[in-house]
């Protein structure tokens, strides 16, 4: 296992050291996209955590937006479809 230190890169907050261990190919995949892209691993560290927490985030809104629909919508077929993409979300493809 390979171990980087992963800083924020929100400007107006306090970089904390965090240290992570990664599984070798994991560690290989990140030093090879941060030679590609001229910068450090840490840097893709960083990157990589806050793409994820943004989808995070997105995936949070969604799924709100999604009940939202369903407790609106009067139109049968509809809530069904609704109902059946929060299942997947919930429990993945295994809900169906």
């Amino acid at each position: 296992m390979v171990q980087y230190a992963v800083y924020s890169t929100m400007p107006s907050s306090k970089s904390i050291r965090q240290t992570i261990s990664l599984p070798a190919p994991t560690a290989q995949r990140v030093r090879a996209l941060a030679k590609n892209k001229h910068t450090s691993a840490n840097r893709v560290l960083v990157e990589l955590v806050e793409a994820g927490l943004e989808s995070k985030e997105q995936e949070k809104k969604r799924f709100f937006d999604l009940a939202d629909r369903l407790e609106h919508s009067k139109e049968p077929t509809e809530r069904k479809q609704i109902k059946e993409i929060l299942a997947k979300m919930i429990f993945g493809d295994q809900a169906l």
